[in-house]
Formats: C-alpha cells, sequence, structure tokens
C-alpha cells in the first residue's frame, strides 16, 4: 500500500509539472519572432512602417521604437534593449563602438547587418534659387560638423562654385573653410548647426542641407542639387541596419534587411522621398 501510494504521488506531481511547463511561454521563441527596432522617425520609421506587412507576413512581428533624437539609440541597442537599430551611417557608428571603447568580440559591439539607403546632401534654394546666377558675395549656410562640412563643401566643388585642397575626400575630418583653395565669386560660407540650416533658409542665399533635415523642414521643393547615389559619398554614408555582433546573423534581422534591400522597396524609397532619399545600389 505504502508502495503504490508513492507511485500515485509520483505520477500526479510529473502530471502537475507537465502541465506547468505546458503553461510557461516559449521565451526564446517570442524573442526570436519579435524584433523591436529603433529608428527615428523620418525617413527611418517610414521605411521601416512601409516593410511591416511585408515582414509580418513571413512569420515574424516587428516593433518599431521611434525617437526624435538619436543619442540613446545605439546604447539601448548595445545593452540589449533594442534588438536592431536604423537611423545611423558606417562612421557614425565606428565612432560610437569606438567612443564607448567597445571592439569586436564585445557584449555591446554594434555592426552593420544591411546598407539600406543614402540621404543626399542637397543644395537649397533661399532668398535665390539659382546656382548659374550665383551673385558675388552670396551667403550659403553649410553644416559645421566634421563630416558634413566636408560633404558641403564637397558639394559646393562639384557644382563648380569653389575649389578644394586636393587632400579633402568625403571622409575628411576636422575640416575648416580653409580647405577652400579657390572662391571665385567671394562666397561667404557661413557655418551653422546643421539641423538649424532649414530655418535658416529665409536669412541666407542658399543652404546645405541633410536629407532627413530637408524633409523634416517640409523644404524638399527647394532642392537645387545633390550628391550622387552612386559615388563615394553614397557608399561611405548609407545608413545602415545595426545590431550587436552577436545577433548579426539572426533569421529575423537578415529577413527584414532582405526586404528593405529589394527591388520593390528601392523603387518604393524612390518615389516617395523624390530624391531626399535615395535606395543604396
Amino acid at each position: 500500500m505504502k508502495v503504490s501510494k508513492i507511485i500515485k504521488a509520483v505520477a500526479a506531481s510529473t502530471l502537475a509539472l507537465s502541465l506547468v511547463v505546458a503553461n510557461v511561454p516559449d521565451v526564446a521563441a517570442k524573442q526570436t519572432k519579435t524584433l523591436t527596432v529603433g529608428a527615428t522617425t523620418s525617413p527611418h520609421a517610414i521605411i521601416l512602417k512601409h516593410v511591416k506587412k511585408e515582414f509580418e507576413a513571413k512569420g515574424y512581428k516587428l516593433k518599431i521604437k521611434e525617437f526624435s533624437d538619436y543619442p540613446e539609440i545605439d546604447p539601448s541597442t548595445s545593452d540589449g534593449s533594442l534588438d536592431a537599430n536604423y537611423f545611423q551611417h558606417q562612421p557614425y557608428l565606428t565612432s560610437y563602438n569606438k567612443d564607448k571603447g567597445y571592439k569586436k568580440g564585445d557584449d555591446g559591439y554594434l555592426v552593420s547587418a544591411g546598407k539600406i539607403h543614402f540621404e543626399p546632401m542637397g543644395i537649397y534654394a533661399g532668398k535665390s534659387d539659382d546656382l548659374d546666377k550665383i551673385e558675388d558675395g552670396a551667403q550659403i549656410a553649410i553644416p559645421n560638423d566634421e563630416s558634413n562640412e566636408a560633404r558641403a563643401l564637397l558639394l559646393l566643388q562639384d557644382q563648380g562654385l569653389i575649389k578644394l585642397k586636393k587632400s579633402v575626400t568625403p571622409t575628411t575630418t576636422k575640416i575648416t573653410l580653409k580647405a577652400v583653395t579657390s572662391n571665385p565669386h567671394n562666397l561667404d560660407l557661413v557655418e551653422m548647426d546643421g539641423a538649424q540650416i532649414a530655418s535658416k533658409l529665409a536669412d541666407v542665399d542658399f543652404g546645405v542641407i541633410n536629407g532627413n533635415y530637408a524633409l523634416d523642414a517640409k523644404v524638399t521643393d527647394k532642392l537645387l542639387a545633390s550628391e550622387s547615389s552612386s559615388g563615394e559619398v553614397a557608399k561611405t554614408y548609407g545608413n545602415v541596419i545595426a545590431v550587436k555582433e552577436t545577433n548579426k546573423n539572426s533569421k529575423a534581422v537578415k529577413a527584414l534587411v532582405k526586404i528593405l534591400k529589394s527591388d520593390e522597396t528601392k523603387k518604393w524609397i524612390k518615389d516617395e522621398f523624390k530624391g531626399t532619399v535615395l535606395p543604396v545600389e
């Protein structure tokens, strides 16, 4: 009798444990199927929302966490609060890892899972709207941060407005206006915060603005000239999906990148943003 009772007790315990286990959520599966991506609103979150339905048709869930500003997005990816992010180009990502002291193999080290789009810097009309008839002494607002100032000056050079030292490239840092070797129109190049230029167009003749800032300020109709989508600048500053190194080969991440790089998505980006955002070819 005692043995029988023990057997029954063990059987009952085993059944109860089985029921408990059966009702515990499959945490690993949930994490695999739900991808939380941090993104700045324009254009990144807009693009993610466009592909959300297609991505979820593949059996995943996409949670988009929008940020109005970007300083906390990479740290939130490093600590695992986000599975991935979409807001930056490779030079910024490289600088983030370096500034935080992360090296390949470290838990917080971030890498690119794929290059998606390029936001060409453009020259936008202010008080003047004809680059071919630019007046001597015209004021042109340019970004004052290192990488974007180099890009702005190179774009002005491409338009034949100035000439620079041959050493200046899209990745040149710590550039100053001393890099200008020829300024035949005696242009007044006004350095300012790149995010503020669009709001200052009424005060200057022209402004050199990043594509995302032009979108946010709704001044895309004032675009006069822009960087090429097939040049060195586009290759350098293409915006990426960034993830922790350990997540680079995640099936969900790979599926999202594949959709973002599809011909259908590329065409939609071209049509939707009308030149202020271009897919990386």
